[in-house]
């Protein structure tokens, strides 16, 4: 193949690379096709800027803030009580991660931050959150809606109210957030992956610390 036609090919194939890399990043909000897409920009360094300073309610009415990460890997998930479909089937897969863990789940927390203050009282965390098939030790987060919104957004997590009324529902966005226990993100899962594909991530990111 001549040298120009190789240096064309390669320029391509580099091109290609990076799109796809790029688009590892986007996270599809709602259910099917978005208004938008939520997408996580990176630092310097090159780490995604996700996570930061929150204060928020928990089940038991405690105030907590972005310390309750340190020490424990915790997958944060964002929903609310009343979803029918995602919510209940993202904590059952990651009750299901949790048994493939093993011991090493002891090491974990999942943390489900409600984007419905509005209904989402501790209690009706509290009640949720101990459904049969959740995670053990779930710890569910609520607060007041400027609280809620401060979260979703140091999480780059996308959240709206559809509908009127007492039967109003919420789309939002659906990644689960990986992080450290220093507290910082490390990757995000997706709520549809296999409980296996979740524990083989996430075992590799504690391997590397």
């Amino acid at each position: 193949m001549p040298r120009r036609s190789i240096l064309l090919f390669a320029a391509a194939f580099l091109a290609m690379a990076v799109a796809v890399g790029v688009s590892t990043w986007v996270v599809v909000a709602k259910r099917g096709q978005a208004p938008g897409a939520v997408t996580f920009t990176e630092t310097g360094t090159g780490q995604a800027q996700v996570g930061g300073p929150f204060q928020m309610v928990d089940q038991d009415g405690r105030t907590v803030d972005q310390t309750m990460l340190e020490g424990k890997w915790s997958l944060v998930f964002f929903g609310f009580t009343y979803c029918p479909d995602y919510c209940p089937t993202t904590l059952a897969a990651l009750a299901a991660t949790q048994a493939e863990l093993g011991d090493k789940a002891q090491d974990t927390q999942v943390i489900f931050v409600s984007v419905d203050p509005e209904r989402d009282t501790p209690q009706a965390l509290k009640d949720y959150l101990s459904t049969e098939g959740f995670p053990q030790g779930v710890i569910g987060l609520t607060g007041t809606p400027e609280q809620v919104r401060a979260a979703a957004d140091v999480y780059r997590a996308y959240y709206k109210k559809v509908g009127d009324g007492p039967n109003y529902s919420m789309d939002h966005s659906l990644t689960i957030y990986l992080m450290g226990p220093d507290g910082k993100f490390r990757v995000p899962l997706s709520s549809t992956m296999s409980p296996l594909d979740m524990t083989r991530i996430i075992e590799a990111n504690m391997a590397r610390g």
